[in-house]
């Protein structure tokens, strides 16, 4: 069994858009193209990082506030993407 790569997204401190894309661009194996983008996102999640890969959003309600339609597009990139890949797990806990 392969250990999945994981990224904690900790809701608390990102609250800015900019702190948010450092979380993310943390994940191991996210090449340097996927930009500050949803579909460079959403298109490097499917395709460019090998699996299995967990995404965990903690404090999801403290960054939908801060970030509002920011957040609600994030969420829904990240959760199409889970849709897409079998070994792509996505979870937001408020």
């Amino acid at each position: 069994m392969t250990t999945p790569r994981r990224i904690v997204v900790e809701g608390a401190a990102a609250t800015r858009s900019d702190l948010v894309w450092l979380a993310l661009a943390a994940l191991p194996g996210l090449p340097d193209h996927f930009g500050r983008n949803l579909d460079a996102l959403h298109d490097s999640l499917t395709a460019d990082v090998p699996g299995p890969i967990e995404i965990e959003w903690r404090d999801a309600a403290a960054s939908r506030a801060a970030l509002g339609e920011t957040f609600d597009r994030l969420r829904q990139t990240l959760e199409e993407a889970a849709e897409a890949r079998p070994d792509l797990t996505v979870r937001f806990r408020d």
